[in-house]
């Protein structure tokens, strides 16, 4: 558990450390502070990460709970009507490849087959 809280902590760390790098990187000893806040997630003595996700992850993620499971449940029907409609879409264009390839070779599989069956019929001997 103490692993989960530190992971997701981290998480939303490193996510908004992408648009505060863009803004504030300029500030003096901005890198040392970020290195002793992921220490202080890290620490066993500190439980940094313990205490943030109690204190902040945990109740938001409890008042938002069936708004989260709607939007789960949403991109799950939205997921299967995706790969339904890609499924249908590839097997579409497999066909089409597969008939452009028949009629592209139909042409020269046919002039093979009249080449094998006029010399089959000039190797019989003339009764």
């Amino acid at each position: 558990v103490r692993w989960m809280m530190y992971w997701i902590v981290f998480s939303l760390f490193m996510a908004t450390e992408t648009f505060t790098d863009l803004l504030i990187s300029w500030f003096p000893f901005y890198y040392e502070i970020k290195m002793a806040f992921v220490i202080w997630l890290l620490s066993p003595y500190t439980r940094g990460a313990s205490l943030l996700y109690r204190k902040l992850v945990h109740p938001t993620l409890s008042r938002k709970e069936k708004e989260i499971d709607t939007y789960i449940i949403q991109a799950r029907e939205r997921s299967y009507e995706t790969m339904v409609r890609f499924g249908k879409r590839g097997l579409n264009m497999a066909a089409t490849a597969a008939v452009q390839a028949a009629a592209k070779s139909q042409g020269a599989l046919a002039g093979r087959l009249r080449s094998f069956s006029m010399q089959d019929l000039r190797s019989i001997p003339n009764e």
